[in-house]
């Protein structure tokens, strides 16, 4: 076990590492942090929820000097979800040292970005397109950045970033740090690394070690027009504190989120349609636990911070095996075990043993729960409340009517009846979620990357013409 004050730290990141409650370093951390210190450039892969921000952060704030008022760090990162994360961690690990971080992305107002800009922060964490934009109007410079960060390079490189990243190292002085994350390492990122790093280490975390050694991963192999109904009954039979539920559309987000809303679940979606300020909300509503069921397209899968998640549900199947390692990423942290649980069609049950092929997992088959099922762990939840309140509450108050009721009622059915009260009984209210084709692993494994390269391009392009 490496404990961070193994490391050579300043007493104001080990305080502030104190504050946040981590003492122990991840694979990650205990192999990226003192190589980033003594500012050698780092080729890191491994997948999201392992640590990597305090990897690269607590490098930047350790070197850093906080009375130069210029943008001395630049990490960019795929979505606007995980650039404001990482600046909050990183607000938070360099809290003692007075270094700021800066969230900067698409969806907020310019100006606004333009008068936190001018406040000077030491970091500023950055989505592709906005910073551009930002370069572009000279509202950023990046004269006296001393370390770059790619942060998620592979799924910048899935989203067409792979162009705008070349032309922003390209504008960032040559003598500097840079690190470079991802969870996979696909041919173009490896380019990435050969001719803008200079003589980069690399460190690699064992799959076991960066995916699913925390989860119990288990499949249900169930008909498309069968899988809400079995969603709720596993979601009543496990009585999960958080879940993450995964769909494939953003269409089929908003049809299970107003579904389990209809029968009863505290429930909210987040895709890629909403406002900025509505994600934001639902987020922090799951956060709080205002909600325990957060239904998502992938948006979600990659940067989101949220612990205590217990389970993840992938109602649609994912098209890759990094996405669903992302995806029941979410689950299974800080030592936690974690439930993830995947309903498969049976055509899709070979794409299935492809994603256990590469994530190096099994994936147990489980039985579907039926409506009884479900509603016997209702009514045994009811007789535990039941018992609670005659074993720990004075409930004298209530005896004499006991007594009358006993001598007209059977006390079996009195007791029945109590329960029933009890009980949480499910809304029986029919649901219509939208059809999907099913994956196939011809579709999963064919398509040529420079297609799906040309795709995901084309993507991006409309994406930056509706900001």
């Amino acid at each position: 076990m490496t404990r961070f004050n193994d490391f050579n730290m300043s007493k104001e990141v080990l305080k502030a590492l104190e504050e946040m409650g981590f003492e122990e370093a991840t694979p990650i951390q205990k192999e990226t942090i003192p190589l980033g210190i003594i500012g050698r450039d780092v080729i890191g892969q491994a997948q999201t929820g392992t640590g990597k921000t305090a990897a690269f952060g607590i490098p930047m704030i350790e070197r850093f000097d906080k009375d130069v008022k210029q943008v001395q760090g630049l990490v960019i990162a795929p979505t606007r979800e995980l650039a404001i994360q990482v600046a909050a961690e990183i607000n938070r690990l360099g809290k003692y040292k007075q270094i700021r971080a800066l969230a900067i992305y698409g969806g907020q107002e310019m100006p606004r970005q333009i008068r936190a800009l001018k406040d000077r922060p030491h970091i500023v964490v950055a989505t592709p397109g906005r910073l551009l934009d930002h370069l572009k109007r000279r509202t950023i410079r990046l004269d006296n950045i001393k370390t770059v960060v790619l942060d998620e390079a592979d799924e910048m490189l899935n989203m067409g970033f792979i162009d705008d990243i070349k032309q922003i190292l390209q504008m960032v002085p040559s003598q500097r740090q840079t690190l470079l994350f991802s969870a996979t390492m696909p041919q173009e990122i490896r380019e990435i690394a050969a001719t803008l790093m200079k003589n980069p280490l690399e460190v690699k975390i064992k799959a076991k070690e960066m995916t699913v050694e925390n989860i119990e991963q288990t499949f249900i192999e169930v008909p498309e027009r069968q899988k809400f109904d079995t969603l709720t009954n596993h979601l009543d039979l496990h009585l999960p504190k958080l879940a993450i539920v995964f769909a494939r559309t953003k269409k089929r987000v908003d049809e299970i989120t107003d579904g389990l809303k209809v029968r009863g679940f505290l429930a909210e979606g987040i895709h890629g349609d909403l406002s900025q300020a509505k994600r934001m909300n639902v987020l922090r509503k799951f956060k709080n636990e205002d909600i325990d069921i957060l239904v998502a397209t992938d948006v979600a899968a990659r940067g989101l911070d949220i612990s205590g998640v217990t389970h993840v549900y992938n109602f649609d199947i994912p098209q890759d095996p990094e996405s669903y390692v992302h995806r029941i990423g979410r689950t299974g942290r800080a030592g936690r075990m974690g439930k993830a649980v995947s309903f498969v069609t049976p055509r899709e049950i070979p794409h299935l043993k492809l994603i256990e092929k590469v994530t190096k997992s099994k994936i147990k088959r489980a039985i579907p729960p039926t409506p009884q099922d479900a509603r016997r762990i209702m009514q045994q939840v009811a007789a535990k409340k039941l018992v609670n309140t005659v074993e720990n509450e004075n409930v004298n108050d209530f005896t004499e009517t006991s007594a009358k009721l006993l001598e007209d009622h059977d006390s079996v059915h009195l007791v029945a009846a109590a329960l029933k009260l009890l009980t949480k009984e499910r809304k029986n209210v029919p649901v219509q979620i939208s059809t999907v084709q099913p994956i196939s692993i011809k579709q999963a494994m064919i398509t040529p990357r420079r297609d799906r390269k040309k795709q995901t391009k084309s993507h991006a392009r409309r994406r930056n013409r509706r900001k």
